[in-house]
């Protein structure tokens, strides 16, 4: 990995803190599946970069260029996201600023694709595929939908996200390349990390302004514990062999591998990581602000599902990457995804620092299970 890519992926820990703010803002389910189509389109712009970085180096001629060109347009994006399903006043109009700024990074990624490869028409097919299925009919919903507000908006928006990713499936993987699987590996390794830290971000902005004491250091362990026990699950059970299985494949199974793997299945494990990070936030906020709440405060509504739903997501996500990798069912992390998903009305019922703490012993509980589980088997670095 590049500095130029490290310094490319800086934008990136904005844009996510910016998604966590725009469900904190007003927490309800609309609000939620809104934040999840921005961070699905964020996630694009990041996954297009992370491909072209694997076949032309991100740190030389042009393409610094263009990398710091993406960054200052991913910024202005990252600005906009807080507001973009709310009334405001003054200035620019933000939903159109949002998607003329996404519009303008898909267009430069397909043309820094074609300069880089001006010899490979197997690629060049594709980009003009790409274009015509997977670029264009999705800005196109999305450019309507700033004509609107509330549900008709997120529904187009939404429409907007399944017709690009599914176009992706239609234009195939001839042409697209994964030159280095090590260096491939490594890019959404960090971006999982840069969601992580997200989530420690979130804490530490939902106990600003507030007294430190006991119950509040207590709550950032369990946090943090919790956050630990999901880099151990990625880095120390899942990862590593997705990692191996993509350096074992070579031309279009390479690709198709790389697409649905880290492409597809890495965006639940950021996207859950993000969920929880918004209940971890108000878990600490209720636990500082001793004189709106008490210790014995359970979280109510969508942030009470999002503490768990979060950690559900991701699991579900790492269950869909082991049976990829590996063609094995792993029953844990099924299992254990269900349950965090269905643990909202539980975690309604019981304190939030408690429910914090349990979460956590939990997802370290299943660390040990899964890692039996793998260690268990004849072909343990595929599990």
């Amino acid at each position: 990995m590049t500095p130029a890519e490290l310094f490319f992926d800086l934008v990136f820990v904005y844009a996510i803190t910016q998604v966590t703010a725009l469900m904190a803002a007003a927490p309800a389910p609309s609000r939620v599946l809104g934040a999840m189509v921005v961070l699905a389109l964020l996630w694009w712009c990041w996954c297009c970069f992370a491909w072209l970085g694997n076949v032309v180096r991100a740190d030389a001629g042009a393409l610094f260029g263009v990398l710091v060109t993406v960054m200052t347009v991913v910024f202005v994006v990252s600005l906009a996201v807080p507001e973009l399903f709310t009334d405001t006043t003054g200035g620019l109009p933000l939903p159109l600023v949002f998607v003329s700024c996404y519009g303008l990074v898909r267009v430069l990624h397909l043309v820094s694709y074609r300069i880089s490869s001006p010899g490979d028409t197997a690629l060049h097919r594709t980009l003009r595929r790409t274009a015509l299925l997977s670029v264009a009919p999705p800005l196109a919903l999305l450019l309507v939908g700033c004509a609107y507000e509330g549900t008709p908006r997120l529904l187009l928006w939404l429409g907007a996200v399944a017709v690009d990713y599914g176009g992706i499936y239609v234009t195939g993987s001839s042409g697209w390349r994964v030159n280095s699987p090590g260096h491939f590996a490594e890019r959404h390794g960090l971006i999982v990390i840069i969601a992580l830290g997200e989530s420690i971000v979130a804490m530490g902005v939902g106990v600003a302004d507030f007294p430190l004491t006991v119950a509040v250091i207590g709550a950032c362990a369990a946090g943090l514990l919790l956050s630990g026990g999901l880099w151990a699950l990625y880095f120390r059970r899942f990862g590593d062999p997705a990692e191996h299985r993509l350096g074992a494949l070579d031309g279009d199974e390479r690709t198709r591998f790389a697409r649905d793997v880290y492409t597809f299945l890495h965006l639940p494990l950021v996207a859950g990581v993000v969920l929880c990070a918004l209940g971890m936030k108000k878990v600490l906020t209720q636990v500082a602000d001793t004189g709106h709440y008490g210790l014995a405060e359970p979280l109510h509504g969508t942030v009470a599902w999002s503490l768990t739903g979060g950690v559900g997501v991701f699991l579900l996500g790492a269950a869909a990457i082991v049976l990829r990798s590996s063609g094995r069912r792993p029953t844990a992390l099924l299992a254990g995804g269900a349950a965090a998903l269905a643990a909202g009305p539980l975690v309604e019922r019981v304190p939030a620092l408690v429910a914090l703490a349990l979460l956590a012993a939990a997802v370290l509980a299943l660390v040990v299970v899964h890692g039996r589980a793998v260690t268990g088997r004849p072909e343990a670095a595929d599990s």
